[in-house]
């Protein structure tokens, strides 16, 4: 296939060390099956840039010293670890802040806004990113828009692996490849099987994205008989309330995650079915005071954000991402929660510390 338009269109991708994999691979096969003329962009030539997932290993073409913004028609900045070696290249800024300047498509995805901070080029711009870096965004003077693609004039930013495809999507269709003629969705169509697209150009398969739900559904289905069997040993009607709302969080989870399965045409592994009974016999051995069960559940749910927020970018698949964000947020709360109620639990059951020595007083 080859690019629409008058010319064959030149397009920079940057690279340094730990590029989160899918961000660089997704939106550089898009580009190259589309016939763009893509160049990699690293700070030396005789490195080797290793992603942080092992899946890419990359020499650059060429190095951000001497390339010429002037001579591309777009710039794509991957997240990941690298933005946070490439805001430290001033000529890897500088050449961000040229292309800027002279108009040129500037799409950065996940953590690549960092670049864009560094070279304080967000001022006053509608953008988005990763979400521990949407403060520094704000800070930088970003308006910054939660969703999974986000365009002001010439600058594209998206926020994750799960918007990569509609990411892509969005280049190509600027740089003048997009309409029926190629059969790519209009990047604002939510139905679209963007997952299918992003495999076809690199991101997760079908079965990495099915792993990755099934390993949510274990934890939640493990999860949930834990929180069961607190509540049952629960005297605190408090904690008990609470431990209630988050049962019923859970099987709101289970239910998302099973039918996002059941959308792509699986089932429930072995593994996430028997999750429960392993709960069963855990907790079956555990403690029976009300301090127990709270930092039980507590130590649950620190473990499932844990969990959750690795999953988040282990796939291109935007639905099954949205749904761990939402299990995460989720989860955040409950955290929040249970520490207040640990904090005011134990708060009440500490004595008064003598006003003289500072011990606790003996009654």
């Amino acid at each position: 296939m080859s690019s629409n338009g008058h010319h064959k269109k030149k397009v920079a991708i940057l690279i340094e060390a730990d590029v989160e994999d899918a961000e660089f691979e997704v939106p550089y096969n898009a580009l190259k099956q589309a016939g763009m003329d893509v160049v990699v962009l690293g700070s030396r030539m005789s490195e080797t840039y290793k992603g942080k997932r092992g899946k890419v290993s990359v020499k650059p073409d060429a190095t951000t010293s001497e390339a010429i913004a002037a001579e591309f028609d777009a710039v794509v900045i991957p997240g990941g670890m690298a933005p946070d070696k490439m805001r430290c290249n001033r000529n890897t800024v500088r050449f961000v802040q040229e292309a800027m300047a002279q108009n040129k498509i500037v799409a950065a995805v996940c953590h690549g806004p960092q670049l864009l901070i560094e070279g304080d080029l967000l001022k006053g711009k509608k953008a988005t990113g990763y979400m521990a870096i949407r403060k520094d965004m704000i800070n930088a003077g970003a308006n910054y828009i939660d969703e999974a693609l986000v365009v002001d004039g010439n600058l594209i930013t998206s926020r994750q692996p799960g918007d990569l495809a509609v990411f892509s999507t969005a280049i190509l269709s600027r740089l003048g490849y997009g309409g029926k003629d190629v059969a790519l969705p209009d990047e604002r169509n939510k139905d679209a099987e963007w997952w299918k697209l992003a495999d076809a150009w690199g991101g997760s398969t079908k079965g990495e994205i099915v792993k990755a739900l099934n390993t949510a559904l274990a934890g939640e289905k493990y999860s949930l008989e834990a929180l069961e069997q607190y509540s049952q040993k629960e005297s605190d009607s408090k904690i008990k309330s609470l431990f209630g709302e988050m049962i019923q969080n859970k099987g709101r989870h289970i239910q998302y995650l099973e039918a996002r399965l059941n959308q792509l045409g699986e089932k429930p592994s072995l593994t996430a079915n028997i999750a429960n009974q392993y709960a069963k016999v855990k907790t079956a051995l555990t403690g029976s005071d009300d301090i127990f069960q709270l930092r039980s559940a507590l130590g649950d749910v620190q473990t499932g954000i844990g969990d959750l927020s690795n999953l988040m970018p282990s796939t291109t698949d935007p639905i099954s991402t949205a749904i761990f964000a939402e299990i995460v947020k989720d989860l955040m709360m409950s955290e929040q929660r249970l520490v207040e109620l640990y904090r005011t639990k134990v708060g009440a059951d500490m004595k008064p510390a003598n006003p003289t020595t500072g011990a606790a007083v003996t009654m």
